[in-house]
C-alpha cells in the first residue's frame, strides 16, 4: 500500500509539472518574464517606465499568444547571477534575459532552452586613447567582467590560451560595468558583442570607443524555461519560431489581418490558422500567430526596431539574417 501511495504521488507530481504554467498564466491574467537590470535596445525602461527592446518584444509575443494583449507583461529584472534563481524559484514564467545556451545550464540548472533569437559572441570594447588595437595587446590590462556569466570563463581561456595576464574586475550588473569602465577603473570591458554595441550607444561620446575585432567565443541567446513543462515549453518554442518563419514567408504588421484571410500559400495558411489548427497541440486557438505578428511584427522588425543599423545600437544582421540571405535563422516547419 505504501509503494502505491508513493506512486500516485509522483504521478500526481509529475501531471502538476507537466501541466502548470500555461495554466497559471492564463488565471493570473499576467505572464511574468525574466529580463536584464536594464541594456539599451535589449531590455530597458522608457523615460515612462514602459520597457521596451528586442528581448521584451519576445516576451510581448508569447503575452499576445497566450493572453490575447502583448501589455499583460510583468517584467522582472535580475542580475546574471539571480536569473536562473528566479526562473527555478517560480518567481517568473519565462527568461528572456541574452541568456547563453550552454550544456551545464541545460542539464545541471535543470533549464529548458527553447531556440536561439540571437547569435552573438564574446568581444571587448576599450577606449581609443589605449592604442590597443587587438584584444591580444591588452597584456596586463584590468578588464571589468559580469560575475555569473559565461564570460568569465571565456575571458580566462582567451588569456591562457594567448599566454597574457589581466587583472579581473569582477561586477554583478551591466550598468556597474559601465560606471567602472566609463571612470576609468578597468582599461576594457568584456561582454556579449551585441551588449557591447549597446552600451557604447548610451555614451557621451561613443566613438572614443572601439570594439575590438575579436570575438572569442559562441554565444547562442534564447530563452528558458523551467523543465518539466513540456506544454508551456512548446509555447515559447513556437512563437519563436512563428516569428522567425513569419519574416521568411513576407508576414508582417501590415498585412497579417489580409493573409489571415486565406493567402494560397499552405504555408502561410499554416502559420494564421487558415489550414489546420495547430494552435490545438499548444493548448493555444487558431489564431495566436496573428496575435503574435500583429503584436510586435516578424523577426525582422523586431530586429530593426530595437537595434538595427538604423538605431542608436546599429547592428547589422550578421549571422542573424534568415537562412536564405546567408544567416544561420531556421524556423522548423509548422505542418
Amino acid at each position: 500500500m505504501r509503494i502505491l501511495i508513493s506512486l500516485i504521488a509522483v504521478s500526481f507530481v509529475a501531471t502538476a509539472a507537466s501541466a502548470g504554467t500555461l495554466d497559471d498564466v492564463k488565471k493570473k491574467g499576467e505572464l511574468s518574464c525574466i529580463v536584464t537590470t536594464g541594456l539599451a535596445g535589449f531590455a530597458a525602461p522608457d523615460a515612462n517606465g514602459r520597457w521596451e527592446g528586442f528581448d521584451i518584444d519576445f516576451c510581448r509575443a508569447t503575452a499576445a499568444a497566450v493572453l490575447g494583449d502583448s501589455n499583460k507583461v510583468k517584467f522582472i529584472p535580475t542580475t546574471g547571477k539571480t536569473r536562473f534563481t528566479t526562473l527555478n524559484s517560480g518567481e517568473g514564467d519565462l527568461l528572456y534575459r541574452n541568456t547563453t545556451i550552454t550544456m551545464s545550464r541545460d542539464a545541471d540548472l535543470k533549464l529548458t532552452f527553447l531556440g536561439v533569437n540571437y547569435y552573438d559572441g564574446q568581444g571587448f570594447i576599450v577606449r581609443k586613447s589605449l592604442g590597443v588595437k587587438s584584444a591580444k595587446e591588452l597584456d596586463g590590462a584590468s578588464v571589468c567582467i559580469q560575475t555569473g556569466t559565461t564570460t568569465e570563463l571565456n575571458l580566462a581561456d582567451f588569456f591562457r590560451i594567448n599566454k597574457i595576464k589581466y587583472e579581473p574586475v569582477p561586477i554583478e550588473t551591466n550598468e556597474e560595468a559601465l560606471t567602472n569602465y566609463t571612470a576609468g577603473r578597468c582599461d576594457a570591458y568584456t561582454t556579449d558583442a551585441s551588449g557591447l554595441a549597446a552600451s557604447r550607444a548610451t555614451f557621451e561620446n561613443p566613438n572614443d570607443h572601439i570594439i575590438l575585432p575579436e570575438i572569442i567565443s559562441k554565444e547562442p541567446l534564447g530563452p528558458a524555461v523551467r523543465q518539466g513543462d513540456d506544454q508551456w515549453a512548446d509555447v515559447v518554442r513556437w512563437v519563436l519560431n512563428v516569428l522567425i518563419a513569419a519574416e521568411e514567408y513576407g508576414i508582417n504588421q501590415g498585412n497579417v489581418d489580409k493573409l489571415a484571410q486565406g493567402a494560397n500559400n499552405p504555408n502561410i495558411d499554416r502559420i494564421l490558422g487558415s489550414e489546420g489548427n495547430f494552435g490545438k497541440m499548444i493548448g493555444l486557438d487558431k489564431q495566436w500567430a496573428v496575435r503574435v505578428i500583429k503584436a510586435v511584427g516578424n523577426y525582422g522588425e523586431i530586429f530593426e526596431r530595437n537595434i538595427g543599423v538604423n538605431t542608436p545600437v546599429g547592428l547589422a544582421r550578421g549571422l542573424n539574417a534568415q537562412w536564405t540571405h546567408g544567416g544561420l535563422l531556421y524556423a522548423p516547419p509548422i505542418r
